[in-house]
């Protein structure tokens, strides 16, 4: 196994990683920032207010996303194992 397949693989890895974590952080994010102005703009400093819609967000896009996640990381990793056998030759 040379430099460039090791790299290719740890690239392919960290694609897979955003790919897979880009939606539930993107909600998090988006669910973050409505509520932290709406906190602003009421002068509600409460910091438990944010959890609650962020894990409910979330957990709806785990159920919408999640088959979808799934069978990405498991056509991944189908992928990287039919290339074992190359990997060593």
């Amino acid at each position: 196994m040379d430099t460039a397949t090791v790299v290719d693989l740890a690239r392919q890895a960290l694609w897979m990683t955003m790919l897979i974590s880009a939606p539930l952080l993107g909600v998090g994010l988006v669910v973050g920032l409505v509520i932290g102005i709406f906190q602003a703009a009421t002068s509600i400093n409460e910091q438990t207010l944010s959890f609650i819609p962020k894990l409910v967000c979330i957990g709806l896009t785990m159920a919408i996303a999640g088959g979808w996640m799934i069978n990405t990381m498991v056509d991944y990793t189908k992928g990287i194992f039919t290339r074992i056998p190359s990997l060593f030759i």
